[in-house]
């Protein structure tokens, strides 16, 4: 459970720096202003939140009593 948690927030937080050098507001980088690592960044912050959702539902499930 713990590892779907951080291994989602550590994906949100990927997908945030590639959505902001995606779109030209982090420069410094090959990436900067590539609007298709602003498209890949928002995948990644969409499979971030699944993790988390399903660690979130693991832990729901084993405080009532079940998994």
């Amino acid at each position: 459970m713990w590892v779907r948690g951080v291994g989602g927030v550590l994906l949100i937080a990927l997908g945030a720096v590639w959505v902001a050098q995606g779109t030209g507001a982090v420069h410094g980088s090959t990436m900067s202003g590539h609007s298709q690592y602003a498209a890949l960044g928002v995948l990644v912050i969409l499979a971030g939140v699944a993790l988390l959702g399903w660690a979130w539902r693991v832990r729901a499930g084993r405080s009532r009593g079940g998994r």
